[in-house]
This record gives C-alpha cells, structure tokens and sequence, in this order.
C-alpha cells in the first residue's frame, strides 16, 4: 500500500481552494517547533483512523519531516476514510523549499528525539572515554545506553525521551504550556 504524493505548491491550491485539508503526522516537540499554519496536528503516536469525519468528503493531505513516516504509516494513513488521500512530497522540508509559509518557533527547544541522541551519544562516549582513562567498568555505562536504545527501537517506548520530555526546558512539550500558545 503506498500513498499518491503531491507536490507542495498543488497542495497549498487545494487547501486554499477549500478541497483539501492538510495534517502534520509530526510529535507535538517537532510541530510547536516549526509547522505549516493550516496544518491540523494528528501524531502518529496517537493517530486514529476516525479523526476528521467532519473533512472526508475533502482531500487528505498528510505530512511528516520529510516523508519517512507518512510513507512508513501509509497503511493505516489509508484507512482514514477521506475521498482522496495523499503525502506531502517531501514533507513540510519540501514545503518551505518551496517558499512556501512555514510558522518558526525560534523558542521552542529542538526535538525530543534529537535531545535523546545528543544526551545517548555523550553518555556512549564518556562511558568509553572513562572505561580508557578511569576504570574498565566504566563500559558498562556505553552498555547501558545501548541496550536502552536497542529497547527503545524494540517496544517503540523510550526511556530517555520520557525523561527529557519532564525536563525544564521542554515544560512546553509536556503539557505544562498549551501547543496553541506556543504555536
């Protein structure tokens, strides 16, 4: 199963027309960040094929970062009921490239996902940069985050993320702050 794709100047057309309506696969982190201002926020975590059944009798346009996970949840994306349905070509990237308005929260911090890899990799590398200089126990540390990743990949719930979404600078993320105020 494999959804149509659109480009993203025919799109922003049919949403403006009235035709289509578009909606933004991406977490709440990524979309407080940067999203496309007629966007509806439907994540992939809590994706459910009866939202919109006020929007089927319209075009469906669905988007991610790039299009990686929209094509990647192409079938259950397709079970959602509306007349048409389409991915966004290249994802809300491919929307701004092609000039196309993209609302920017300079303010809100970088993904979650990418806090896990900054916070996972440092931990890899002191845990090896102290297993060399200090004791050779200190792998464990390197084990440890990786069995974790390994985890996460596995059952799909990371540790780390849940962690980091409770951490000051993300409150917005975790509901402490309404999207819509940040957005």
């Amino acid at each position: 199963m494999t959804l149509r794709k659109i480009d993203p100047k025919t799109a922003h057309d049919w949403i403006h027309a009235g035709k289509a309506v578009l909606i933004d696969v991406r977490e709440p982190d990524e979309y407080i960040k940067e999203h496309v201002p007629e966007a509806h926020l439907v994540p992939l975590s809590g994706f459910n094929t009866e939202d919109f059944p006020e929007e089927h009798d319209k075009i469906a346009v669905f988007h991610c970062k790039s299009g990686g996970r929209t094509e990647a949840s192409a079938p259950r994306i397709l079970q959602t009921g509306f007349r048409e349905v389409y991915q966004l070509d290249g994802g809300i990237e491919a929307w701004r490239r092609a000039g196309l308005p993209v609302n920017e929260n300079v303010k809100a911090p970088i993904s979650i996902m990418r806090q896990v890899q900054i916070t996972a990799g440092l931990l890899i590398l002191l845990g090896v940069v102290l297993s060399v200089a200090a004791n050779p126990w200190f792998i464990v540390l390197s084990a440890a985050v990786g069995a974790g990743l390994a985890q996460a990949g596995i059952t799909g719930t990371c540790v780390m993320a849940v962690i980091l979404k409770h951490m000051p600078w993300n409150r917005v993320i975790s509901g402490q702050q309404r999207i819509a105020e940040i957005a």
